[in-house]
Order: C-alpha cells, then sequence, then structure tokens
C-alpha cells in the first residue's frame, strides 16, 4: 500500500503539470503516454497532428481503441516529451542550449519534421542551433555536453559533427587571435565535455592546421581535469597523500589514460609537451596499471628528450603519491637505456666512436642520472642491483669524472650500513676510482664505508701524481693515467715474482754450498773449481737482485771466496 503511495506521488507531478494546459479544454483525453515513471493523459488527434511515429503506432495498433502509449525510449526522457507535447499543444515553452540537442532528437524520434508539417519542432530547433547555439564556442560546447546522454542519434543527424567542426574552428582561431584574457581561456571551454568527443574535436583541429603547441595546450588543461587526483597543474605536481579509488573508477580513468596517450602529437611535435606533465602521465599509467604499450609510448617520449629532463622529473617517475615508496624503477630504466641506445645510433651515423666520445646530451643526461641516483640512494628497499643496473646504463666515457657518482654510492652505503664487504665492493664496482677528483680522492681514502680496495685504488693513485712530479690538483687524462697504472701493476707483478723465484733459487744454492763446505773444506779451499750451472744461473739472476747494494746484496760472491755462515744478530723488521 504504501509502495502504491509513494508510486502515486512520483507521477502525480507529471500528471498535474499536463492538467494545467489540458485539462482546461472541453475535449477529454482519449490517450495514456506513459515515459519511464511518469504519465500524461493527452489527446491522440493532438498528437498525431505533429508526430508521424505516433500516428503510425495508432495505426498499426492490433487494439480496436488505443488507449495507452509507451514511449519511454525517447531520448530526453519525460522531461523533453512533455516539451514536444507542449509544442504539440501550441504551448509556448524556452528552447535553450542545454535543452535544445534533446529537442532535436526528440522530434527525429517522434517524425516532427518539415515534411510531416510545416513549422514543426525539428525545424524550430534547427533554426535555434544555427541562430544562436552554434555562434559561439561555449553554446557549441554545451550542446555537444548535452549530446552525451542523446547518442546515437544526436550522431545520426549529425549534431555531434557540427558542434565539432564549430568548436574546433573557434579553437583554432581563438588560439591564433585571443578574444579575451586570459588567452588559453578556450581550453577550460572544452574540458568540460567527454573524451570521445574531445577526441573529435583534437582530431579537427589538427586537419585544420592547429600548431602542435595548441593541441598540447588543451591536452593538458583537458587532462588536469580529468584527472585532478594524477595530474593537478601544469608544473606536473600532484595532490600528495595515499589515493584510493575502487576497482570501477580504476577502470574507467585507465581507459581515460589510454585514449589521452593516443591523442599526443607525433614524435617530431613531442616538444611542445613539458617534460614534467609527461612523466605525470607515465606515473599515472604505472599507478592505474595500464597495459605496456601506453607506459612504452609514454616512456619512448620522455626518453627522446631526456637531456631535457630533471632530477625531479625522474622522481616522480619513482615515488609513489604519498613520497614515501619507490615505484617499480622498470621505466626509469627503459627510459634510460632508450636514449643511450639513441646516441649510439647517432654516433655510428656520423661515423664516430660512441665508447670514446659522447654528446654534450650524454654527458648532460649521465649527471641528471647521478644526481638521481643520490636521490633514491636512502631509501631502504631500493637493492643493489637496481642501483647498479641503474649506474651502469650511462656509458663510462660519458661521466668526465666520477664525482656525483661516488656521492650517490656513498649516500647509499650510508644508508644500507649492514652490507658486508663483498656487498660494499659490488655497490663500487659502477664507479671508476681513478676518474674522481683530487677532493673526491681526498674523501674517498678517509671514507670508512668504502671497502679497502677502493681507498688503495685512491691512495695509489695520488702516489702516481707525486711520482709523476704533477700537482696533486690537476686530474690528468683518466685513459692515460689507467694506462699507466696498468703498466705500474703489470712491472710490480713481474718484479714480484722475479725476486721470488731468485730467492728460491738462492736458498738452493746456498744449500750446496753448505753440503760442499761440510765434506771437503779443506780442499774447496786450495782449488779451483770450474763454474757450475748453479752458479752461474746465481750470477746472472744477481744482476736483477732488487736489494743491490743493500745489505742482503750477494752478487759480489765469489765461488772462491770463503762464506761466513755465522748466525747473525736477530733484527726486527717491518713491512707496512
Amino acid at each position: 500500500m504504501a509502495a502504491h503511495a509513494k508510486n502515486t506521488n512520483r507521477v502525480s507531478p507529471a500528471m498535474e503539470r499536463t492538467g494545467q494546459w489540458v485539462f482546461s479544454q472541453d475535449i477529454p483525453t482519449d490517450i495514456l503516454v506513459q515515459v519511464g515513471e511518469a504519465k500524461f493523459p493527452l489527446h491522440k488527434f493532438i498528437l498525431v497532428a505533429k508526430s508521424n511515429y505516433i500516428r503510425r503506432l495508432i495505426l498499426e495498433s492490433k487494439e480496436h481503441d488505443m488507449t495507452r502509449l509507451d514511449l519511454s525510449d525517447i531520448p530526453g526522457g519525460a522531461e523533453i516529451f512533455e516539451k514536444a507535447a507542449k509544442f504539440c499543444y501550441g504551448i509556448n515553452f524556452e528552447i535553450t542550449v542545454h535543452n535544445v540537442a534533446a529537442l532535436r532528437c526528440a522530434a527525429e524520434y517522434l517524425e516532427m519534421t518539415d515534411e510531416y508539417c510545416d513549422g514543426n519542432l525539428a525545424g524550430r530547433t534547427d533554426d535555434f542551433l544555427v541562430q544562436v547555439a552554434l555562434t559561439s564556442l561555449s553554446g557549441a560546447v554545451v550542446v555537444l555536453k548535452s549530446c552525451e546522454d542523446l547518442l546515437p542519434v544526436a550522431e545520426q543527424i549529425s549534431i555531434v559533427k557540427r558542434c565539432v567542426d564549430l568548436a574546433s574552428a573557434k579553437a583554432c582561431n581563438e588560439a591564433n587571435f585571443p578574444s579575451r584574457s586570459p588567452p588559453n581561456w578556450w581550453t577550460d571551454e572544452l574540458s568540460i565535455i567527454h573524451i570521445t568527443f574531445f577526441e573529435k574535436i583534437i582530431s579537427s583541429m589538427k586537419s585544420r592546421g592547429a600548431k602542435a603547441i595548441t593541441i598540447a595546450s588543451a591536452i593538458i588543461t583537458y587532462t588536469e581535469r580529468a584527472l585532478p587526483d594524477l595530474v593537478r597543474d601544469h608544473s606536473g605536481n600532484s595532490i600528495k597523500g595515499s589515493i584510493s579509488i575502487d576497482s570501477a573508477t580504476r577502470d574507467q580513468q585507465r581507459e581515460l589514460l589510454d585514449s589521452i596517450v593516443g591523442l599526443l602529437p607525433v614524435e617530431n611535435q613531442r616538444a611542445s609537451f613539458p617534460i614534467n606533465f609527461l612523466s605525470c602521465l607515465l606515473r599515472a599509467a604505472i599507478f592505474l596499471e595500464n597495459d605496456d604499450v601506453c607506459k612504452k609510448q609514454l616512456e619512448k617520449r620522455i626518453s627522446a628528450i631526456l637531456e631535457h629532463v630533471t632530477v625531479d622529473d625522474l622522481l616522480v617517475l619513482s615515488y609513489t603519491f604519498d613520497g614515501e615508496r619507490l615505484f617499480d624503477l622498470e621505466s626509469v630504466r627503459r627510459i634510460i637505456s632508450g636514449f643511450v641506445e639513441k646516441e649510439k645510433s647517432v654516433s655510428v651515423f656520423n661515423g664516430g666512436d660512441f665508447r670514446e666520445v659522447s654528446s654534450t646530451a650524454m654527458l648532460r643526461v649521465a649527471k641528471t642520472v647521478d644526481a638521481y641516483l643520490g636521490e633514491i640512494a636512502t631509501i631502504s628497499e631500493l637493492s643493489i642491483s637496481k642501483f647498479n643496473g641503474i649506474a651502469n646504463l650511462v656509458p663510462k666515457n660519458a661521466r668526465k669524472f666520477d664525482d656525483d657518482l661516488y656521492r650517490a654510492i656513498d649516500i647509499y652505503l650510508k644508508a644500507h650500513p649492514n652490507l658486508d664487504e663483498i656487498e660494499r665492493e659490488k655497490v663500487c664496482s659502477a664507479m671508476d676510482p681513478l676518474k674522481l677528483s683530487y677532493e673526491a680522492r681526498v674523501h674517498a681514502s678517509q671514507n670508512k664505508r668504502l671497502p679497502v680496495q677502493i681507498v688503495l685504488h685512491a691512495l695509489y693513485f695520488d702516489q702516481l701524481q707525486i711520482r709523476s712530479g704533477k700537482d696533486d690538483r690537476s686530474t690528468p687524462d683518466a685513459l692515460s693515467m689507467r694506462s699507466q697504472v696498468q703498466a705500474d701493476v703489470s712491472l710490480a707483478k713481474e718484479n714480484e715474482a722475479l725476486r721470488t723465484e731468485l730467492l728460491q733459487m738462492k736458498a738452493f744454492i746456498s744449500d750446496m754450498q753448505n753440503k760442499t763446505h761440510v765434506g771437503s773444506s779443506s780442499a774447496r779451499i786450495g782449488s779451483t773449481k770450474k763454474p757450475t750451472f748453479f752458479s752461474s744461473m746465481s750470477k746472472k739472476l744477481g744482476k736483477l737482485n732488487p736489494f743491490k747494494h743493500g745489505s742482503k746484496d750477494t752478487s759480489n760472491i765469489g765461488e772462491d771466496i770463503e762464506i761466513d755462515h755465522t748466525k747473525p744478530r736477530r733484527r726486527r723488521f717491518s713491512i707496512s
């Protein structure tokens, strides 16, 4: 009973409004038109005079006297049908930019055309579109916005196309010759419509030869309004804090982002988009879990202009919206890798050697990457493999000095104090100690966090500087210095091996001499011996004795000279 009363209250306003202009007539109504839950008691002959569709329904009805008619699928619903019925009755009502599209679609549905009756609803609404609604950008956008609930009829009768053509023409004109302030006011106008219609307008503007910066301005404004929680403003900033969205909203935003990425201009016009805006789009794609196609398109665009990317732009890609956790860094890795591969291709094409000479762009990217590593090094969950994976993407020759990379490594070691010696060596493997500046070498030689091997490299480098007589603060070419270090190390190894062999041979000779001395001491003193193989070898090796002229020199000992085997006084020797 309560439900019946509720239903009566729901439909009674429509019947009450209709009664104000129907029941005042002497002729009783003979048909009840139902639109959704609203019911309209009307007269057949008045409706038939204007609507060819209702006339056909009545004529084709199997009922002898049709008294009920269901028009629930009419575009615009009960509100628009009421206005169409008023038009049939000759009752005045207002046509506006908000309802003209719905009235035109309802007229098409009811077949209220000028072909059926002169001065019908279709003709009246068409006149309003031409003379009022479609004379300004704002009017066209409002009409287009109202068409969202009128598809596919609005497209079939070309309302959408007419609005798109007018809006794109007005937008291009405003972009070139602003008529009011701010100059980009028209981008705000376009941002209220559905993405489907926005795509049509952008496509139409491109066909009209709109500049890339004009297209970019419209897309940026639209994105900021459509995805306010993910992309906030032109600076690329977003609302800081955790973002929680339900599954349905996530799916909707994912599709919207796919459409926006598809609208981006071709790559030779990529400079028209701010880098931080592209970074925000990519972070949104990562957050919304868009497919790889969408993410790789954005990665490719950022990679192509990586030389202009700042550390903050890369950090936008790396952190979650609350700024507390790292995203998967694969996108950053692919962006850097893509740029390096492009540089290699350019170098080969120009006939150069990428391993020897780096472009200015590559040098700039190297500094950006090192600074970026320093920013993310403090994150506890950043593994050594991911840290080194990004650091090693930059070619060795792209870093004139490794000071920035050393700083990032030092920050990482400080933020991860529980690493053992082998793990710390792995972290430092991305750095070339021979490419540190004087100040960095001084710091490294005193840095207890560094593995011993790196500290020794830094100290040895300074020793080479002193030996070569160069100023400690001047940094020679790393390649020549590395060659010198390698030559010195090789020579040191050869000398060490030779010294070891010499000592072993001398011990063997000494042992043989001791045995000879014990067996025939007087005979050996009074006679001359022929040179033996070992004595000849001893003389030759003695010439290479590194301790020659020292207390341990044995090169002057002859075959016939008595050797003093008295045990020497014990001394302490310290090797540091």
